[in-house]
């Protein structure tokens, strides 16, 4: 049997409403690049004396919106707190000739903005030596230090910037895949545990010990790379437990087109508008940049809003589950009194029994 044509009020809304679509997508993931801007990097100070007092007013006239400038004491605090991702980048005005720290693990990005603050900086110090005297090539260089490098097999930190999105696309898989091949609490949320770990061996494996991307303890990597995916794939499978099928829409709108574009992974959060950059960090691609991030270069850093973030989503598409599992047993399961059979009419007298009469009597 022919399929009756299709109207053409559904056609022109179909392909108008397609067109849409597309715009969200190009909206989702060129915003934030069009939109980033540096304002408030944090940025350390060492130095106690007049020369260091001066390079903090400088700045602070200057580029007060550009950096968030901490004092510290010495070039070895600053160094710390570039360590501790306290500080993306300092300034060392504590020696006769300032030196500038930056961190290229932070990201390409940072390492070209710390660079032309060091160009700033050779200017305004070339224009005091030489109005004291000094002539123009005798001008001290002002030093750009790299304190925490990217790992030689990685070198723009490219490799590192392009894992963010497979991430969230695996979450995605997993979490539709499970909610729609299993059927069950305790085996969906026992699938996507294992999914989440065997994602993170398989993503560190390559990632790691093929590629080099990424650093530092491979097990832990394993671990923030599983509780990644899982807080994406539990989340969309809670979703689908409560909401049907339109949870898998609602959970992959949330994850790639609301967290991954404020996640921060190709550059840091600091540079998107306020307060998406700080938002995206409450979200699991966020999270999960940042805990990788801090894993591989920066491991005096503080991973405990990272994970805790993770977690919590995990655990919420683990309680989302059970209310969709209990709901429906719920619904499912008939109440006592509906189990009784309802009252059917009198059975008609045998044929040829005598009918009772009015009084009771045969």
């Amino acid at each position: 049997m022919n399929r009756p044509h299709t109207r053409w009020s559904r056609v022109a809304l179909i392909g108008i409403g397609a067109s849409l679509i597309v715009g969200v997508f190009v909206l989702a993931f060129s915003w934030p690049a069009v939109t980033s801007t540096v304002h408030a990097v944090p940025l350390a100070v060492s130095g106690t004396g007049t020369t260091a007092d001066a390079v903090a007013a400088q700045l602070e006239q200057n580029a007060s919106a550009q950096f968030d400038i901490t004092r510290v004491a010495t070039r070895d605090d600053a160094v710390a707190a570039i360590q501790r991702r306290d500080a993306f980048g300092a300034v060392v005005a504590d020696s006769p000739v300032p030196e500038v720290l930056t961190a290229s693990a932070n990201g390409v990005v940072v390492s070209q903005l710390f660079t032309g603050l060091a160009a700033q900086l050779q200017s305004s110090f070339s224009q005091q030596l030489q109005a004291q005297g000094v002539a123009a090539d005798a001008v001290p260089v002002i030093a750009v230090t790299d304190v925490v490098p990217l790992a030689a097999t990685d070198p723009r930190g490219a490799g590192f910037t392009t894992l963010s999105f497979p991430l969230v696309i695996g979450g995605m898989i997993g979490g539709v895949a499970v909610s729609l091949l299993v059927v069950g609490v305790w085996r969906r949320l026992t699938a996507v545990v294992l999914y989440g770990l065997a994602a993170g061996v398989v993503v560190v494996a390559i990632s790691q010990a093929w590629f080099g991307i990424l650093q530092g303890p491979a097990l832990l990597n394993v671990v923030a790379v599983a509780a990644a995916v899982l807080g994406i794939s539990a989340f969309i499978v809670g979703l689908t437990s409560v909401l049907g099928p339109r949870g898998i829409a609602v959970g992959a709108v949330l994850s790639l087109l609301v967290g991954n574009p404020i996640s921060g992974a190709s550059q840091p959060w600091q540079f998107l508008p306020a307060p998406w950059g700080a938002v995206g960090q409450f979200f699991p691609p966020g999270a999960g940049a940042t805990l990788l991030r801090d894993l591989s270069y920066f491991p005096d850093a503080s991973t405990l809003e990272p994970w805790l973030v993770l977690a919590g989503w995990i655990a919420l598409g683990v309680v989302l589950m059970s209310v969709g599992h209990f709901r429906n047993r719920a619904t499912m399961t008939p109440s006592p009194g509906s189990l009784e059979p309802e009252p059917g009419p009198e059975p008609a007298p045998a044929t040829g029994a005598p009918a009772a009469t009015a009084s009771g009597s045969v």
